[in-house]
């Protein structure tokens, strides 16, 4: 069965031409040109996948995205020819996956999307991963990382993880005390290759701390090495 796609998009030409493009990849592809349709549609019948604009008018792609992630957890792709770093963060703060600025190439949406789809059907292999890691011992609320099950607990409490925040968990305690570079990451997280945008790393990365860590201003877990990138030192 063809996967669900819902296209929200102002500008008509951009909406068709990705709905043609994605169409031929095998999508079943529904059209949005305002946030308030958008949420009509995500009404009558949830998406598998979204593809959003951020500047919609009167109901702007932030408030469409924080209203669906309310009740479904699905891969959201942002379309911006805003392409601050301040936006970035207000997209994912809002709960976006990913963000492609504009002028784009459909074949790197494409890619996207089928990087999503990966992460979302994970390979057999994570039944293969050891059923809890150690990420920091604290003796009163230890970090720990089970990745079978999909979940990263601080003591007694899950900590409300997005999926690319978990991904990327993932990937550096996969190599406890290696250095990732930012390049390195959106191939093995995003799988994004040269399309990769290395700021999407940077705020991650900061969200990340910001749940996984004792004191996020000081952090001793997911730390930076200047120059190079990021490395996950257990504690």
């Amino acid at each position: 069965m063809a996967l669900r796609l819902l296209v929200v998009e102002d500008d008509d030409h951009i909406r068709t031409a990705l709905r043609w493009a994605l169409e031929d990849e095998g999508y079943d592809v529904a059209e949005a040109g305002s946030g308030e349709e958008a949420l009509q549609a995500v009404a009558v019948s949830a998406p598998d996948l979204m593809i959003v604009d951020l500047m919609l008018g009167s109901m702007d792609g932030f408030e469409v995205i924080r209203q669906v992630r309310r009740t479904l957890d699905l891969p959201i792709i942002v379309v911006s020819a805003r392409a601050d770093t301040s936006d970035i963060e207000a997209a994912l703060d809002a709960g976006a996956d990913d963000y492609v600025t504009k002028p784009f190439a459909v074949k790197e949406i494409s890619a996207r999307l089928r990087a999503l789809r990966r992460r979302v059907t994970p390979g057999a292999q994570a039944d293969a991963q050891p059923e809890a890691v150690v990420l920091d011992a604290d003796p009163v609320a230890p970090l720990v990382l089970r990745e079978a099950s999909g979940t990263v607990h601080r003591g007694e409490e899950q900590l409300p993880l997005t999926l690319t925040e978990f991904r990327l968990l993932c990937e550096l305690a996969a190599a406890p005390g290696r250095v990732f570079s930012r390049q390195a990451l959106l191939e093995r997280v995003w799988q994004h290759g040269f399309f990769g945008d290395e700021r999407l790393v940077d705020v991650h990365v900061r969200r990340l701390r910001t749940k996984v860590e004792r004191d996020p201003s000081t952090p001793r877990v997911v730390v930076t090495v200047r120059g190079l990138g990021y490395r996950l030192d257990p504690q």
